[in-house]
């Protein structure tokens, strides 16, 4: 196979598919990235047996400047293609494979060999269903995927928790991940047709999730279809394939407190930089563990009983209402609940020191579906 390319473009897309490249593998090939050159362009491909990214390089872009010679397969080293295309000279890049699958890359003055394998070794992708695909609203599924994402787990003792859930409902999509110490939930809405009903519920790796929200641009057209236990994502020339988790997902929705004892109205941004003060002490202490008092128009975080210091600071708050209260929390995992929300007012209901906190935005949302909650389990210090 023989082609030359513009080197920007090309290296734009090698970076994509290389997300999928695994640091660790016992299957030799899938270090490589595959390229098949056919008459229409060149389709490059990364995978980890589980995640696997498809870019495809047109001879009608205009900006790729792709001229193809020959057609053919071949797998090459990624990460040594990358750095090599990366540092060619000249903004153009030609590759030649000779029948013994080694491949001369050269740009301007600078030639370079590598042997590669036959493109036919690789493993196939599964084929796509574009019946029953979804058309996501690509920004705000980007923003679900970040408001979620942190708090699936990282143990691999349950694999079910290390995903995020998605629950197709009517006109609306839930998105669900826990740890079993905290839960973070959003909804947003989806304008679906009847028929399109490709699930009812399924969990992603967070790994795919974290890939996608990387490098799917904020105004590309977003679909989703599922098969064969696979997901799979579409946007510009780009297939992101990955396999979904096995086994049930806990019925989080049984977790979600309905009656509330206490109630704390706080400035999202404010609360998170006291928390992280207070966390300064609460990291050098065996337990990581933070305080906060509601009692008699006061609010106090504190880190009490470390071998190293005490800290204590009085919060401002727009409103406390409810029963006096003390409970305890890992600051870590209410930074990133904080986080998830941005700058802007969250009611955090309480209704014992050993029942999870719920927090969520004070303004609700005009449209329906479309809220984000987080819950968070205390620590007992008794």
């Amino acid at each position: 196979m023989k082609f030359t390319i513009n080197r920007t473009i090309f290296t734009q897309q090698i970076n994509n598919v290389q997300r999928a490249i695994p640091s660790k593998t016992t299957i030799n090939i899938l270090y490589g990235i595959k390229l098949a050159v056919s008459e229409q362009g060149i389709t490059l491909i990364g995978s980890d047996a589980d995640i696997s990214i498809e870019s495809f390089i047109a001879t009608s872009d205009d900006i790729a400047k792709l001229n193809i010679e020959k057609t053919g397969e071949i797998v090459l080293p990624a990460r040594l293609l990358s750095e090599i295309v990366k540092k060619l000279p000249t903004d153009e890049v030609e590759i030649d494979v000779d029948e013994r699958f080694t491949a001369t890359i050269t740009s301007g003055n600078a030639e370079f060999q590598i042997i590669g394998i036959n493109g036919n070794e690789y493993p196939r992708l599964p084929e796509i269903d574009i019946e029953n695909q979804i058309v996501l609203p690509t920004l705000t599924f980007k923003k679900m995927i970040n408001q979620t994402i942190f708090a699936a787990s990282n143990q691999e003792s349950r694999p079910v928790l290390t995903g995020i859930h998605l629950v197709l409902g009517e006109n609306f999509l839930t998105a669900v991940a826990t740890d079993s110490h905290r839960l973070s939930q959003r909804q947003i809405p989806l304008q679906l047709e009847k028929e399109q009903t490709c699930f009812e519920a399924i969990t992603i790796p967070k790994k795919t999730m974290s890939e996608l929200a990387k490098i799917v641009p904020d105004e590309s057209e977003l679909t989703m279809s599922v098969a064969n236990q696979q997901i799979i994502f579409h946007f510009d020339q780009i297939t992101i394939y990955s396999r979904l988790l096995e086994g049930n997902y806990p019925a989080t929705d049984r977790l979600i407190p309905t009656t509330t004892e206490t109630e704390l109205v706080v400035n999202a941004s404010d609360f998170l930089q006291a928390i992280d003060r207070a966390s300064l002490l609460s990291h050098e202490g065996k337990n990581n563990i933070v305080h906060l008092e509601i009692d008699n128009n006061k609010v106090e975080l504190s880190v009490k009983g470390n071998e190293i210091g005490n800290v204590a600071e009085e919060i401002n708050y727009e409103s406390a209402d409810g029963e006096a209260l003390k409970i305890s929390f890992n600051p870590d995992y209410m930074k990133d609940a904080l986080r998830s929300f941005g700058d802007i007012l969250v009611k955090i209901q309480f209704n014992s020191p050993v029942r999870p906190m719920l927090l969520s935005s004070l303004e609700k949302n005009e449209s329906a579906h479309n809220e984000l909650i987080q819950l968070l389990t205390p620590v007992r210090t008794h």
